[in-house]
Order: C-alpha cells, then structure tokens, then sequence
C-alpha cells in the first residue's frame, strides 16, 4: 500500500505520522515536537493507564443489566449507569440524543439487518430482534456475506439471534431479561472531552450499549462500550489536554439497524462546525475528522472445525481487525485512517497485532462513512468470520461475562491500547507535569 510506503519512508516517528495523516485527512498539523525518551511520550503514558482490571470491571458493571435490549427499563437504566460513569470521569458535559424509534410494518419487535448471518450458499439471511435464527451452512465452500461483500472460506457454523428466553438457564439472568421491548422514545448517551486550542474539530469514539440475545451482552457490545468509557476515563483525568476535541458515544439501537448512529448524523451533521452562541467559542457540535467505532472486541479462536466447534482458546495468532469499507465515498480517507492505527498498534499494544481490511460493515460507523473517514475495530472481520459463525456466542444466552477469560479480555485491552494511542497522535494529547 502507498500509506505503508510513506510511514516507511517518514521514519515511523510519531510527528511524521501525524503531519502524514494530517494532510490527508484535510488537517492542520500540529506543531513539530523535537524527540523525546520513551518515559515522556505523552501516548504511552496515556496507554500505559488501561488497566485489565478496569477494562473488565467496567464491562462487568454493563452486565448487571442484562442484554440491555433496546426499549426496555433494563436498557434505560443502563444508559443512566453510563451517564453517571462519565461523569464520575471528569466528563461533565454530557448530553442526550434523542429520538424515536417505530420498527418497520411486519417486523414485530425489532427491525431487521439484511445480510447479518451466512446462510446456505453465501447468501446474507436478514433478521430482527424478534426474527428467526438464521441458518449457516458447515464445511467448505464460499460465498458472498451480505452487504460487508467480504468472501467467506473455509468451514462455517449456525449463527443467528436466540430468541427463547427459556434458552437462559440462569433463572436469575432469565428474569432480569423478560421484559419485552416496546416501540417509542429512545435515548442515547454521549460526553465531549473538548480541545484547548481546535475545540472545533473533533473524532468521534463509539461503542453500542444495546444488545440482544438473553445473555448479558458482555462481548456484544459490552466490550466496546466499556473501552469507549475507559478512554473517557483516561483522556478525561485532570492532567490530560488535547489540542482537538474527543466525543465518546454510546449508541442505542444499534441491534435494529444502527438507528442510534442514524439519529446522532441525522440530527447533527449540520451543526458541524457552528460556532454557538457565535464569538463564544463553543462549538456543541465540532466538525467530525474522524469517527470510531468498537463493536464486538474480544473473541478471536479461530474458525469452526468441520464439526462446526470453536477453539475454547483463544488462538495464538488473535488480532484487532480495523476494517474501512471499500464503497464508501470517504474510503479513500477512511483506508489511511486504518493503516495509521495499524502504525499506533504496532508501536503501543502489547500482546496482539492489528490487520486493516476493506469490508466495514452493520455497525455503527456505517451511517457516517460517507461523510467522514470511518472505521471500525472489532474481533474477527465483520462479514467474512463473524458472519462465518467464528463466535457462537454472538447473540446466544452464552455472551456472559463469565464465559471469557482473561486472554478473551486482554484482546480488548489491546484494541483499546490502539485506538488510545492513535487518537491521543490526532488529536494532539499531552500530560501536564
């Protein structure tokens, strides 16, 4: 790729990185720094704050309130959890978006996302939340996955959505997740850490708080909602300044067709910008250079035997898929985003690399990428493995927190060493002494 060929020839500095990124993102760089030791580089300063303990503990809060289904009290009451963890944060300027949320004519309780399972052939089974399972095919053989266009190979498992609450057998978690969602008023929880010197630029950081499933969604997505409150956590601590702005969004509905991220670009793209009230220089809504998103983090055991069983390990060569989509408007932009967070993993994460791939897909940074270099970071890539059946705990009674280990969680960590480091480069962080 041309972008590698450039870092490589910039020397990999973390200052030619970001001027490099900078241009082609259409931004001001900022100044050139002279270098400095490894202990004063305010990135892994910055990175060195994840602690697994505390990446694990906060999915763990998450999970005290079920599969946190869209429309439900459990749901609400997750989103009050959150608010109030970031502002315990530091993170005092939070908001709501708000919208409503009406399924699509016979669709029941949840709309459908074509394309989200492998069916038999390779063709893409749509479903809802209140849908059927959709059925994969075993053994050899590829296809096309859905709309994520990615081909899959290899062996495949089932995948679907468990809709039999009787399929939980922990009685106590079963009751926790009986009650139904209803159409109606939505809300979704976001918080800005805001720049000193660009506070009208800013990347947007995302993980989905909603899930589905009966289980506690502790992976989908409780994985990336936790690690975008960490990063909160992290980039929000008093010593911490950026040059450029840092929103931390946690959408909802994400399970029924990204209708949270729909709502947030819907009801904000054209505020971009705007200064309000003008000469006052607070931007509410500060132009987008870059959005995030962290969706699924910490499953990667490797295709299904014929058999159609996962590894219970997760394999040795597990990495952070960080995916562009090929068709974007912005892919041009979107792909030089991924390579330049391959470069953050490869110099601040600990434990496992990170692979860019074109097929960005049913998450939430879809709605976005047409107008702002988007990416996503997940476990597996979106269309070719997890569609594939790499995780049968996606959607299933089984997506518990106490189903993975510490390795499972140590993949998060590290896709949350990646975006801290990449981020903290864009936009210009530093820690006061």
């Amino acid at each position: 790729m041309a972008f590698r060929g450039v870092l490589t020839r910039a020397g990999g500095t973390a200052a030619a990185i970001v001027a490099f990124t900078a241009s082609i993102l259409g931004q001001q760089a900022p100044p050139a720094a002279p270098p400095a030791q490894a202990v004063d580089d305010p990135v892994r300063i910055l990175v060195n704050r994840l602690d697994l303990e505390k990446y694990k503990a906060t999915i763990k809060g998450l999970t005290q309130f079920g599969d946190r289904r869209q429309g439900t009290d459990r749901n609400r009451a997750a989103i009050d959890w959150i608010e109030a963890q970031l502002k315990s944060y530091g993170c005092t300027n939070t908001e709501r978006i708000k919208y409503d949320y009406q399924p699509p004519a016979g669709r029941g309780g949840g709309a459908g996302r074509a394309g989200q399972t492998a069916g038999a052939g390779g063709r893409g089974a749509g479903r809802g939340e209140g849908g059927a399972a959709a059925g994969g095919q075993r053994g050899g053989g590829r296809g096309r996955a859905g709309s994520g266009g990615s081909t899959i190979f290899g062996n495949r498992a089932r995948t679907g959505v468990n809709n039999d609450p009787n399929a939980q057998p922990d009685p106590k978690l079963r009751e926790l997740n009986s009650q139904p969602s209803t159409p109606g008023p939505r809300e979704q929880v976001y918080c800005t850490k805001i720049g000193t010197t660009r506070p009208d630029e800013m990347y947007i950081l995302g993980g989905h708080m909603d899930g589905i499933g009966y289980g506690e969604a502790a992976n989908d997505d409780g994985s990336g909602t936790a690690l975008v409150m960490e990063l909160a956590r992290i980039l929000n601590s008093p010593d911490v300044q950026t040059e450029r702005s840092i929103r931390f969004a946690l959408w909802n509905n994400e399970e029924t067709g990204l209708n949270g991220a729909r709502a947030y670009v819907d009801q904000r793209k054209d505020l971009q910008g705007k200064e309000d009230p003008p000469g006052s220089g607070r931007y509410p809504e500060p132009k987008w250079l870059g959005m995030i998103q962290h969706d699924m983090m910490m499953f990667d055991h490797g295709m299904p035997g014929p058999d159609g069983k996962v590894n219970p390990e997760q394999r040795p060569e597990a990495d952070v898929n960080i995916e562009f989509q090929s068709t974007a408007k912005m892919a041009d932009a979107a792909q030089k985003l991924a390579w330049f967070f391959k470069a953050a993993n490869e110099k601040y994460a600990t434990d496992y690399p990170a692979a860019v791939g074109p097929h960005m897909t049913n998450t939430d940074s879809t709605p976005f990428m047409d107008l702002v270099p988007a990416i996503s970071l997940r476990e597996n890539e979106r269309g070719a493995q997890v569609g594939a059946g790499w995780n049968p705990h996606w959607h299933q009674p089984t997506d518990v927190f106490a189903t993975f280990s510490d390795k499972d969680f140590r993949l998060g960590l590290n896709a949350a060493q990646t975006t801290l480091a990449a981020v903290a480069q864009l936009t210009g962080a530093a820690v006061k002494k």
